[in-house]
């Protein structure tokens, strides 16, 4: 599947599907993460957490789909790259702590490990953005 990357169009157009979809995904999460903090109180965050959570996991396929394909396109070089793999590490460490959050009913908590879960989780997408970003450099 070299043809991904050796193609002037495809793997260009990969990376944007990409990035539209981490904003979709990061956005949403730190848009509910700030009501949880207790940013916007007069939401009701259940309407808002169905919403957010449903626009995140369509962001979060968007990146899946398209990381997917990109890694289809150079699996060793992406694989024998440290970066990628502490980034996947992180992707699979985040979605731990999404569903220990939502295991243990964090949104009706809303107390403080709820809290530091939510603070897990903006400081964990925002260091994948940024591995995501070295995996080219590295």
């Amino acid at each position: 599947m070299s043809w991904i990357v050796s193609h002037p169009w495809v793997y260009p157009l990969l990376e944007v599907l990409h990035i539209v979809g981490i904003a979709l995904l990061v956005g949403n999460l730190v848009l509910l993460e700030l009501r949880v903090w207790g940013f916007g109180p007069a939401l009701p965050i259940e309407p808002l957490a169905r919403l957010a959570l449903l626009v995140a996991l369509a962001g979060f396929g968007l990146v899946a789909a398209s990381g997917l394909t990109m890694f289809a396109g150079q699996p060793a070089e992406l694989i024998a790259n440290r970066v990628f793999v502490v980034k996947m590490g992180l992707v699979m460490l985040g979605g731990a702590n999404a569903a220990i959050f939502h295991a243990r009913r964090g949104l009706q908590r809303l107390d403080r490990i709820a809290k530091a879960q939510t603070a897990l989780s903006v400081g964990l997408w925002f260091i994948v953005i940024i591995f995501g970003r070295l995996i080219a450099y590295r």
